[in-house]
């Protein structure tokens, strides 16, 4: 879906070129003739979808200093682009002061608009993302922080909510990759341990022989390596969250023991002489179907209906399509930033391509499709070319790569090696690979450089030095392929 753009202005002409032009650049632009109109529009039901306002100071009426007074009362988050025919130092500085965030003067330069409109939206997003960080960090995430706007998330955030009203024992059931962890610390964020420890443990990553003393601590000296006491994961989350993934992968023995635990509100480390108290809120997450398991005698009955108190079940992706485009947004953003790389978002074409794949690792597959294409991506926007494993899954969309041009007559290579361009298919004489020979005309085996410098040749030749698809295509990475090229003297080759 296009970003929403605010436009006010009183001049019909200038209002009209600066819609269009916005349209061109690939948003969606809403219109407003004056001051008074622009706050009636943010009030209004699309008011929270708008994401920039681009602002004419000089209007009658209300001006534009005045609306930006009124806008910093309300929408301060809002990125504002100020408009003027008088470019005055005086000016830029009282706008900017007033809450503006850039600055164009009129006449105004479309594409000069166009890098500003960019750059807001961009600096907009990164300040939600690390605002979004902060409160992961800080334990004060909420369910409208999440990216989970479809309708199938609906009932999630219905439930969750309730369930961070109380102390109640959560389990959050779903596919692996759903998102559990997240839901898990929204419920916390909005209940009163907000801000409290929340301490998570993969029930399936820890050895069997270690589980004991990481859920519930040891003393110095209750068993060999024991050098020292060690703090249990229930005692960190004293006070705050413990939020056990994975539930079900704990051990049978472990189970009695957390459901004591649950049950008397106390545990004990290996090797203590008695039970600690502990103040704990349990969430539990798992992707395996618990009630086989119980009627399979994997887990223990008591405590899956102590765990199973407060059920939430999160969708898959597949689902949930309607949160693609924004979670994609969310990675571009950050992996972009993370990687140092000028990719801005997504095409249409390679969103539909996204939002038609089934997704079978749901949200971490598409969190490390992203990252893998952000690292691919050669322009500013990500296609479906950055997505080639994708799209070989889907009817209807081919991650095309440019086709080898036509052969050229083959040049004379040194040493009576075998010419590369051109040659491929050829045949071939007795040792030859694919055109390149591995034998020189006195019938010895050439040297490995000197194939291997053929074989780079061949690929910058075949894939029209598209150095991404060499290095993919030859098996390297990129840095490896400009090493190569440069002790090959190969880098006029590119």
């Amino acid at each position: 879906m296009a970003q929403r753009i605010l436009i006010i202005d009183d001049d019909p002409a200038q209002l009209r070129i600066l819609e269009e032009a916005t349209k061109r650049f690939g948003f969606d632009p809403l219109t407003a003739d004056g001051g008074e109109k622009g706050l009636e529009i943010l009030a209004s039901g699309t008011g929270n979808s708008i994401e920039l306002i681009i602002l004419d100071l000089i209007m009658p009426g209300m001006d534009g200093m005045q609306f930006l007074e009124h806008l910093s009362a309300h929408r301060a988050d809002l990125p504002v682009i100020v408009q003027t025919a008088q470019g005055s130092i005086e000016t830029v500085v009282r706008a900017m002061r007033a809450g503006a965030d850039d600055f164009v003067v009129k006449p105004v330069s479309l594409e000069r608009l166009k890098v500003s409109i960019q750059t807001m939206l961009k600096v907009n997003k990164l300040t939600e993302e690390v605002k979004r960080l902060n409160s992961k960090v800080a334990g004060v995430m909420t369910f409208d922080e999440l990216i989970a706007s479809s309708p199938a998330m609906t009932n999630v955030t219905r439930l969750g909510q309730r369930a961070a009203k109380s102390t109640i024992p959560v389990l959050i059931e779903g596919e692996s990759g759903v998102g559990k962890e997240m839901v898990a610390r929204a419920i916390q964020g909005e209940s009163d341990r907000a801000g409290k420890p929340f301490v998570t443990v993969n029930c399936g990553a820890i050895p069997v022989n270690l589980v004991e003393s990481t859920l519930f601590g040891h003393e110095k000296g209750s068993f060999t390596g024991a050098t020292s006491k060690h703090i249990g994961k229930f005692q960190e989350a004293d006070g705050g969250t413990l939020f056990l993934d994975e539930v079900a992968e704990l051990p049978l023995d472990m189970q009695v023991k957390l459901l004591r635990a649950l049950q008397e509100g106390e545990i004990d480390p290996v090797g203590s002489r008695k039970p600690v108290k502990v103040d704990f809120r349990l969430i539990s997450a798992t992707n395996r179907d618990m009630i086989e398991m119980v009627k399979a005698g994997e887990f223990r009955e008591d405590l899956y209906y102590r765990l199973n108190v407060f059920p939430v079940n999160v969708p898959p992706l597949r689902q949930r399509i309607n949160d693609i485009p924004a979670l994609c947004d969310h990675f571009i953003i950050r992996f972009a930033a993370e990687e140092g790389r000028r990719v801005a978002g997504i095409a249409p074409r390679a969103l539909e391509l996204l939002k038609a794949y089934s997704w079978p690792g749901n949200v971490r597959q598409l969190e490390n499709t992203i990252f893998r294409a952000i690292v691919l991506c050669e322009t500013d926007m990500l296609q479906i070319e950055d997505f080639p494993q994708i799209a070989s899954l889907v009817d209807g969309f081919e991650a095309i790569i440019p086709a080898a041009p036509q052969a050229e007559p083959a040049p004379v290579m040194p040493s009576g090696q075998a010419a590369i361009i051109g040659m491929e298919g050829s045949g071939g004489t007795d040792g030859d690979m694919h055109g390149i020979s591995a034998i020189t005309d006195g019938g010895h085996i050439r040297r490995l450089e000197d194939i291997e410098k053929d074989m780079i040749r061949l690929a910058l030749h075949r894939y029209r030095g598209q150095m991404s698809e060499v290095a993919r295509k030859l098996g390297i990475g990129r840095s490896t392929l400009y090493r190569k090229m440069r002790s090959l003297g190969l880098e006029d080759q590119a």
